[in-house]
């Protein structure tokens, strides 16, 4: 049993046991029948009075408590339909009062949320209108009257965050293009004159609106800036070379050249005008010193025809190089060539390179050429020859190779200008084609010659014999006393004697004989002393030794080895 249920038998007892001792009361004062009706009946009025009150009370409570609940139930069907959730379910069968204690605390939290949203929507609704007043971007697409979604918020709240990422590279692109606009600005020596170049260069930073065609529009400037700073370096480039062609043609001395060498860096205002001074005073010069000026364009031209590799007949071709009529007339002519011989130069620069490399790479080939033909190379010390003939080896290697990559260069070059290229007056390929013919040709003379010699010397050594292979030693200081003779049919030789020489004969030695040769001319002999002391020489030495020699002159017969003694 309830215990409420056990408080209403008990309220019950006592309004019984109330009403028996009222009852008793009455006896014992003694009050009628009559009475005690009527006094019974006012305690009933009273009490029923009384649980009618209490009866109405707890009615009303119980329809303010449905009530409650029917207005829970609809702002929490609100609620939830505006901050996107589920609606509410009560698990169970409560009484009334627990639905409306958990409608009321589920309506109180779903208004904290709906708050919360509210908030966030408008601190990121804020910063959204900061940035995009920065940015001068539209704002961001969102109904404020309604309650956003979380994902809603999340989306916004990313726009919001890349927003401030915009804002801060563009920040970073206006500040690092604005030092360069400044800095451009001072070597121009150009003041802000527009509203747009004030705004950026004198106003505060953060008042500068960064703008997609604010970005634009100083990327612009900026260019705008350092196309003339490039002009202006271009000019004063041309007019430091122009000034130091001037100096070299004038012969400008060093101290007159330093006075003008702080303006010779550098390209602002005032340093072009310096330059622009400098030249003007250079060219009037020039016109006062013409002939030595067109001279020294001359010497220039002719360095620069060696490096085109320009034959007799194109040097010709330019008439005013030979004009000693020095005008100012002949002086553009001098310049204008030497302008279109750079450019000419310059644009196959890697052409004549290769050219001048084969040139040089050729004359050490005939170098090489030429010692490998030198006998005295042979005495060479430390490695010298070891050295040359590995580098000759090396270039006989290189040189055709660097010939067949020139040509492709050149066959290349040709076909692009449809022109040939040519080298000394001739094409490429004729003339290396010429330079092999000629190395051919002298060598083929150089053998020539080289076999004609050997046949002269042939030819005398066979009408007077061999020269001596080596220099007498100490001729005259031989002992008077003969020492070992050899005997050579029937000739004797002293091993003392002072003009002896030897001579090789199939790997063996000749001696030649003391007695002086026959002058060419068919004289007598001049008889010369075999020793120290005076001897006469025995008459028909030569005639005893005459039948011992071969017709060449070079070679003694079998007999000679036959009869040659110790």
């Amino acid at each position: 049993m309830r215990r409420s249920e056990v408080l209403a038998e008990e309220s019950i007892l006592c309004l019984q046991k109330a009403l028996t001792h009222l009852r008793e009361i009455w006896e014992l004062i003694g009050i009628p029948e009559d009475q005690r009706l009527q006094r019974t009946e006012v305690v009933k009025k009273h009490i029923k009075d009384l649980l009618d009150m209490m009866i109405a009370e707890e009615e009303s409570l119980k329809e303010r408590l449905i009530k409650s609940i029917s207005i829970c139930q609809k702002e929490l069907s609100t609620l939830c339909s505006e901050l996107h959730v589920e609606p509410f379910q009560e698990e169970g069968e409560p009484t009334i009062l627990q639905l409306e204690k958990d409608l009321r605390t589920q309506v109180e939290l779903m208004r904290k949320q709906k708050k919360e949203r509210k908030q966030e929507l408008k601190r990121l609704q804020d910063q959204d209108q900061e940035l995009c007043e920065v940015l001068c971007m539209p704002h961001y697409d969102i109904d404020s009257a309604s309650v956003p979604s979380l994902e809603e918020l999340n989306q916004f709240r990313q726009h919001v965050a890349s927003l401030r990422e915009t804002k801060a590279s563009r920040r970073e692109e206006f500040v690092n293009t604005k030092r360069q606009i400044i800095l451009c600005m001072e070597e121009l020596d150009h003041t802000p004159d527009t509203s747009f170049e004030r705004d950026v260069v004198c106003e505060d930073e953060d008042a500068f609106c960064l703008s997609l065609e604010n970005i634009a529009t100083l990327q612009k400037l900026l260019l705008q800036l350092e196309m003339r700073k490039s002009q202006n370096e271009a000019v004063c480039e041309g007019l430091r070379a122009q000034i130091q062609e001037l100096w070299d043609r004038l012969q400008i001395p060093a101290e007159e050249r330093e006075a003008v060498a702080m303006v010779m860096t550098g390209s602002k205002a005032k340093v072009k005008k310096a330059l622009q001074l400098e030249v003007d005073r250079l060219e009037e010069l020039k016109m006062q010193n013409m002939k030595k000026v067109i001279e020294a364009i001359r010497v220039e031209l002719a360095q620069y025809w060696d490096r085109c590799f320009y034959s007799q007949e194109q040097r010709q071709g330019f008439a005013p190089y030979y004009d000693e009529d020095y005008t100012e007339n002949l002086l553009q002519l001098h310049d204008a060539e030497i302008v279109r011989l750079r450019n000419y130069y310059e644009s196959h620069k890697e052409l004549f390179e290769g050219v001048q490399k084969w040139e040089e790479s050729w004359r050490l080939f005939l170098e090489f050429e030429r010692k490998a033909s030198d006998p005295s190379r042979f005495t060479n010390r430390g490695g010298n020859l070891l050295k040359e003939e590995k580098q000759r080896a090396k270039l006989q290697k290189t040189l055709p190779k660097l010939e067949e990559e020139l040509k492709v260069q050149i066959e290349m070059w040709e076909q692009e200008h449809t022109k040939p290229f040519v080298v000394n007056g001739q094409k490429f390929v004729e003339y290396v084609t010429a330079q092999w013919e000629m190395h051919r040709l002298e060598k083929e003379r150089a053998k020539q010659e080289r076999q004609l010699k050997n046949k002269k010397q042939t030819e005398t050594e066979m009408l007077y014999g061999s020269a001596p292979r080596t220099p007498n030693k100490r001729r005259g200081l031989a002992p008077t006393t003969p020492g070992k003779v050899r005997k050579l049919n029937t000739t004797t030789i002293s091993n003392a004697t002072a003009n002896s020489t030897i001579r090789p004969v199939f790997g063996g030695t000749v001696y030649r004989s003391p007695v002086s040769r026959l002058p060419p001319s068919g004289s007598k002999p001049v008889l010369t002393s075999t020793c120290s002391g005076k001897r006469t020489p025995r008459a028909g030495r030569h005639g005893a030794n005459k039948e011992n020699l071969e017709l060449n002159g070079s070679i003694l017969s079998a007999r000679t080895f036959k009869g040659l003694q110790i």
